[in-house]
């Protein structure tokens, strides 16, 4: 994925306050905007000056950008090496609707036909590109075009990330978001704030959990916004998962594999089964727990053990002896042979 340095794009310093980012983008847009620019290159260029604008003019975008953008830096990166975020970079983020590019904007965002560049979805997802106030989710239109007429606040987005067990009982979290603010010098200042989250059972992977009343202030009386949290599961080396069902690995002995038998299973939502492995069976082949997935009203998940072969090492004589006992048993068998 290439990085893009949204500050070079620019030609403003990293330290640059909002008014010195939109004085920039002016600027540029007055030069590259297609409809008046005889620069050759004018469409892909208007479509950088857009994407830069739409992170570093929105003061949460900008934010999270420089989380990221700091160790692209430290590493000396410039636009167009290939960079990627951690995983789970962008959990606890708050972003709100609006923070769409000014002015030019409309339809020159991306001079090859797409929206923004990967670098950009896969730090906000398209979702996050925003578009103005106007328009988007919760109305913010004014009532009867008056002045002072009472306005919805703005809603507001945020990305969590949940263990696998919050999905199978539930939980009550502690969650800390953060955002950002403009100081009084125009300068982008960070912000944060907990609240106390009642995780659903059954809750998955991309569900919203919506905080009624947690976005932006009502203006003029108006109703507050929504905050909106996207679940999202830390990576855990022991499952695997896929909407509703889980799959996690069961270790199973070489005797256990070829004889078949019972062996005990912890499972996701913590319980202790017996489970019937099939005499015969290899490594990867998957047994089938029904209904033991990620919980659901109607129809929850499948719980699924995909079976992996644990070889012991031959370390004493009896056990190099039982070892080469198995081998002259089999005389014909080769499991590299098609």
């Amino acid at each position: 994925m290439e990085f893009k340095d949204y500050y070079q794009i620019l030609g403003v310093d990293k330290s640059a306050s909002q008014d010195d980012i939109k004085k920039a983008y002016r600027k540029l847009a007055r030069k590259y905007h297609p409809d008046v620019s005889k620069e050759a290159d004018a469409p892909k260029r208007m479509a950088e000056v857009n994407e830069a604008n739409t992170v570093l003019g929105d003061p949460e975008k900008r934010a999270a950008y420089d989380t990221v953008g700091a160790q692209a830096w430290a590493a000396g990166a410039r636009s167009g090496d290939d960079v990627r975020p951690p995983p789970g970079w962008n959990a606890g983020y708050e972003f709100s609707e609006g923070g769409g590019p000014e002015g030019f904007s409309g339809h020159f965002r991306g001079g090859d036909g797409a929206d923004f560049s990967e670098f950009f979805e896969q730090m906000f997802g398209r979702a996050r590109a925003g578009g103005g106030g106007a328009g988007a989710r919760g109305g913010h239109g004014r009532a009867g075009g008056g002045a002072q007429a009472q306005m919805r606040g703005e809603d507001h987005h945020a990305r969590i990330e949940l263990d696998l067990i919050d999905a199978y009982r539930g939980a009550e979290r502690s969650i800390t978001l953060r955002g950002a603010r403009v100081d009084e010098q125009g300068h982008v200042v960070p912000q944060e704030r907990t609240l106390q989250v009642s995780i659903p059972k059954g809750v998955k992977e991309g569900q919203m959990i919506r905080l009624a009343g947690q976005g932006s202030p009502g203006f003029n009386g108006g109703p507050a916004g929504d905050l909106f949290l996207e679940v999202h599961f830390q990576p855990d080396a022991r499952w695997r998962i896929e909407g509703r069902d889980v799959t996690q690995k069961l270790r199973v002995t070489p005797w256990e594999a070829a004889l078949g038998g019972g062996v005990q299973v912890n499972t996701p939502d913590g319980a202790t089964v017996e489970v019937t492995v099939p005499a015969g069976s290899g490594g990867g082949r998957k047994l089938r727990l029904k209904g033991r997935g990620i919980p659901a009203a109607k129809t929850p998940g499948d719980l699924y053990l995909e079976l992996e072969v644990a070889v012991p090492g031959a370390i004493t004589d009896e056990q190099k002896a039982a070892w080469t006992a198995l081998r002259d048993a089999y005389p014909g068998f080769d499991p590299r042979r098609a």
